[in-house]
């Protein structure tokens, strides 16, 4: 993270918990497209914390456009808390 914004590369550091309370956020107040556009902008894009809790069919759905409007365009790093056999399949 920090030699990416030493090179001059847009950087976002996000708690996977907390990007979906904000979503959810921005769709009530008119925010969200604006909210999707900055995490799909950033160089680099880190989503921490993932696996901490289940996601909704919509909580799901915004990961997926999220990772594959980046996909092959910017850099995207997950990082998880999983332990045994809760892992990705």
């Amino acid at each position: 993270q920090r030699q990416a914004a030493r090179l001059d590369h847009s950087v976002l550091y996000v708690r996977v918990p907390r990007l979906f309370e904000d979503l959810a956020l921005a769709r009530l107040d008119g925010r969200f497209p604006r909210l999707i556009d900055k995490l799909t902008r950033a160089q680099l894009l880190i989503l921490d914390d993932f696996g901490t809790h289940s996601l909704t069919d919509q909580q799901r759905f915004h990961l997926f456009e999220i990772v594959e409007e980046r996909y092959r365009r910017k850099s995207t790093l997950i990082t998880a808390q999983l332990q045994g056999d809760a892992g990705l399949p």
